[in-house]
Formats: C-alpha cells, structure tokens, sequence
C-alpha cells in the first residue's frame, strides 16, 4: 500500500510511504533536511508502523510543537490499513 502525507508546521512538504504486510518497505520525504530526512526513512525501513509512532511521535524541531519524524508519526496514525 502506498500513501502520501501532507505534513503541517514542517520544512518538508510531502512524505510518501510504502507499507507491504505491515511493514514499511519505504518512507521518503520532499522537501526539508535531506541528508537527515534521509537517515530516518532509512532507520524506519523494515519497522512495524506502530513501533514507528511510539519512538518518533511527540519529537520537536526547535521552538516548534512538531518536527518531520513527528508528522511521520501522525502520517502512520491516520493510515489506517498499516
């Protein structure tokens, strides 16, 4: 299953992710910390989408109330079919 998330309050602007037998087979964002943004598709690669929102959901950029691993987060919460 492939879905895109329009995140809120973040440099990126969009993150798609692939999710096959309830795992996440990829998460790519555009827009933002490349290298960065890069790295957490890359640690998330092959995670369950839930163990995903545990570690990731709550986390700030800044002075920010979010960041992109928390939108990611919420882009898995509102899946509904992970």
């Amino acid at each position: 299953m492939k879905y895109q998330f329009i995140p809120q309050g973040t440099c990126s602007r969009l993150i798609d992710i692939e999710i096959e037998n309830g795992v996440i087979k990829e998460v790519r964002f555009t827009g933002g910390c490349h290298g960065n943004l890069q790295g957490i598709g890359a640690l998330v690669k092959g995670m369950k989408p839930a163990d995903v929102v545990v570690r990731l959901s709550g986390i700030r950029c800044g002075n920010k109330k979010t960041s992109c691993p928390d939108q990611l987060s919420q882009a898995l919460r509102k899946c509904t079919s992970c």
